[in-house]
C-alpha cells in the first residue's frame, strides 16, 4: 500500500498512513480518560502504548530519510530526552524525589549503551556477521560520555562542601553549565563541523527511495511529538499499576524506574534495532550514544534548576555496586567499539552486562 495516496474518506493524511495518525490521538484520548482502574484497562492502555512506539519510529524514520543522516536520528533522541526530562521535572515538582534523577540517568546510560546497542550488534552480526561504521564519531561521543557520566554520577560521592553522594548549589550549578557545554559541543561536531565523523559511507541511507515530500515530513514531525508525549503520559499514566506490580513482586523500587525509562526509550530501540537489521549499524551507535548524551546533557541543567528553585538536595552519587557497573560499561564500550568493526561477540558482551545490572537490582 502507498503511504503517499490520498485518503478516500477526505481525512488529510499529509502523504502519512492513515493509522500512524489515528494510533496517537488514541493515546491522546486514552490520557484523558485518567489512570487505568482495572485489570483489563491496564492491558488495553499498555497495548496501546506499544503501538504508540512502533508509531514513533515509523515517524522518525520518515524524518530521517528526509534531514539526512545524523539529523534523524538526532531529531528523535532530543524529541525522546526533552519529553523524558519533563517529566522528571514534572514529578519532581510533585513528589520532591531527591533519587529519581539520578535512578533515571543510570537506568538510560544502562539500557542505551548496554542494552540497545547489545541487542543491535547481535542482531545485526547475526544476519551481516560483520558490520562497519565511522570510529572517530562513536569514539567521541563516548569520551563525552564518559565524562558526563563521572561528573554527575560519581564525582558526588568524593566532594566535600555537601552531604555523600550529594553536590552543594555552586558545585550543582557548574555541573549543569558544563554538561550543556560538552552536549552543545556534540551536536555541533555531529551536525556541522565534523558532520562525516557520524557517517558510513557504505550504509544504504534510504538512497534507492522516492524523496519525502516536505508537507509529510511537517506532518510526520508534529506527529512524532504527539506520539513520544503519548508514550510518556501513558507510561506516566500506567506507573501506579508498575508500581503496584513492582511491590507485589517484592522487587526494589528502582525497578519501577527502569521500567518507565525502557517504555520512554522504546521508539529509539526500535528504531535502532531495525537500522542494525538494514546493516546501517552506524545510525544505532548514533542513536543509542546520542540518547545516553542527551539524557545527561539536557537532564541534569533542567533538575539542577529545578532543585535550586525548590531547595531539594539532588542525590547525584552512585552506590558502590552502580559504580562498578557504570565504569565497566564504558571501559567495554570503549573496547568493543574501538575498531570500526562489529560482530555478534560485542553485542553478547554488553548484554550480559546489561543483565547483570537488571539481575543486581533485583537481587542487590
Amino acid at each position: 500500500m502507498n503511504d503517499n495516496a490520498p485518503a478516500r474518506s477526505g481525512f488529510p493524511t499529509f502523504g502519512l498512513a492513515p493509522w500512524a495518525i489515528v494510533v496517537p490521538l488514541l493515546g491522546l484520548a486514552a490520557i484523558a480518560l485518567g489512570k487505568p482502574s482495572s485489570l483489563t484497562l491496564v492491558l488495553i492502555v499498555a497495548v496501546l502504548l506499544a503501538a504508540i512506539v512502533m508509531t514513533a519510529v515509523y515517524h522518525a524514520e520518515i524524518l530521517a530519510h528526509f534531514l539526512g543522516e545524523p539529523f534523524g536520528t538526532l531529531v528523535l533522541a532530543l524529541a525522546v530526552t526533552v519529553i523524558e526530562t519533563s517529566l522528571i521535572v514534572s514529578i519532581m515538582l510533585s513528589d520532591g524525589a531527591p533519587s529519581l534523577a539520578r535512578d533515571t540517568l543510570i537506568a538510560a546510560i544502562m539500557i542505551t549503551i548496554n542494552g540497545i546497542v547489545g541487542v543491535c550488534l547481535l542482531a545485526g552480526g547475526r544476519r551481516h556477521h560483520e558490520q562497519a561504521y565511522t570510529q572517530s564519531g562513536v569514539s567521541a561521543g563516548l569520551a563525552m560520555l564518559a565524562t558526563l557520566a563521572v561528573l554527575t554520577l560519581v564525582l558526588p560521592n568524593f566532594t566535600t562542601s555537601a552531604g555523600a553522594a550529594l553536590y552543594s548549589a555552586t558545585q550543582l550549578a557548574f555541573v549543569a553549565v558544563v554538561s550543556l557545554v560538552v552536549y552543545g559541543t556534540f551536536v555541533v561536531a555531529q551536525t556541522i563541523r565534523h558532520r562525516d565523523h557520524f557517517l558510513y559511507p557504505e550504509e544504504d541511507d534510504h538512497a534507492h527511495e522516492a524523496p519525502v515530500p516536505r508537507v509529510k515530513a511537517m506532518a510526520s514531525a508534529v506527529m512524532l511529538m504527539v506520539a513520544l508525549i503519548g508514550v510518556v503520559l501513558l507510561a506516566k499514566a500506567l506507573s501506579p499499576s508498575i508500581e503496584a506490580g513492582v511491590r507485589a513482586a517484592g522487587a526494589p523500587q528502582a525497578m519501577v524506574g527502569i521500567i518507565i525509562a525502557a517504555l520512554v526509550l522504546a521508539p529509539e530501540g526500535f528504531a535502532a534495532y531495525r537500522a542494525a537489521r538494514a546493516n546501517r549499524v552506524q545510525t544505532s551507535l548514533n542513536l543509542a550514544i546520542g540518547s545516553a548524551l542527551a539524557t545527561i546533557g539536557l537532564t541534569i541543567p533542567a533538575v539542577a534548576v529545578t532543585a535550586l528553585v525548590i531547595g531539594l538536595d539532588l542525590e547525584l552519587g552512585l552506590s558502590m555496586r552502580g559504580v562498578v557497573l557504570l565504569a565497566l560499561t564504558l571501559l567495554v564500550a570503549s573496547l568493543t567499539l574501538g575498531t570500526g568493526r562489529t560482530t555478534v561477540v560485542q553485542g553478547v558482551v554488553h548484554l550480559v552486562i546489561f543483565a547483570t545490572w537488571l539481575f543486581t537490582t533485583l537481587v542487590p
